[in-house]
């Protein structure tokens, strides 16, 4: 996956609590999934079923066409576990989705494909919220993960937390393949002492044959 180190970008306000894997990444049968991850982010809000556009959906406004950063409520991406939910986002360029709150099946498949979750504590995300409102997608914000902060219009840069397994994750851009195969040396001379201790375990026959 591509690495993350800072992204900026328009910030789109999109100020729903629950919104489930669904409505983000709808089933689209008459299309290919592998060409229409673009178009298939929000479709049934994006568009009517004639193709044309919702004038008034955020990412159909003129100022937030090329949006980087996704701004939400509570709960965001429940619901079923389709990673097509976070590849969609990425076909649209949106690195960085800042909720107050993630499904967790949603925040690892975020990880697992190189879009960062922040999450923000309601009264600190309120005021980044009010911020982001304001600005209306006249100016990006910038999001550093290396220092751990939101800077932008209309205020000082927002603190946020991440674990440091998860920041490496993503600064490294691995999957959890790759970050086990950070510790491959160690897991070759575990295998190789407990070969050397314990002889007769190398030679037990194998059940799933």
């Amino acid at each position: 996956m591509q690495p993350f180190s800072t992204h900026t970008g328009i910030a789109a306000p999109l100020l729903v609590d629950d919104m489930n894997t669904d409505q983000i990444a709808p089933f689209l049968p008459s299309r290919s999934l592998k060409d229409d991850y673009k178009v298939m982010l929000f479709n049934r809000a994006r568009f009517r079923e004639d193709g044309s556009e919702i004038a008034d959906f955020v990412l159909n406004k003129p100022q937030f066409r090329d949006a980087g950063i996704l701004v939400t409520g509570n709960n965001f991406g429940a619901g079923s576990s389709r990673e097509s939910a976070v590849w969609s986002m990425l076909a649209n360029n949106i690195r960085v989705i800042v909720a107050k709150s993630f499904a967790d099946i949603y925040r690892e498949n975020c990880l697992q494909n190189g879009l960062l979750p922040i999450v923000l504590d309601a009264d600190i995300a309120d005021a980044f919220i009010a911020r982001v409102v304001a600005v209306d997608g006249k100016a990006p914000f910038t999001v550093d993960l290396k220092t751990q902060r939101i800077g932008g219009p209309g205020g000082p840069d927002v603190a946020f937390e991440i674990s440091g397994a998860d920041r490496t994750r993503l600064l490294e851009g691995l999957d959890d393949i790759g970050m086990t195969m950070k510790h491959v040396n160690e897991i070759v001379n575990w295998e190789q002492q407990a070969a050397e201790a314990q002889p007769w375990l190398q030679e037990a026959a194998d059940s799933r044959r």
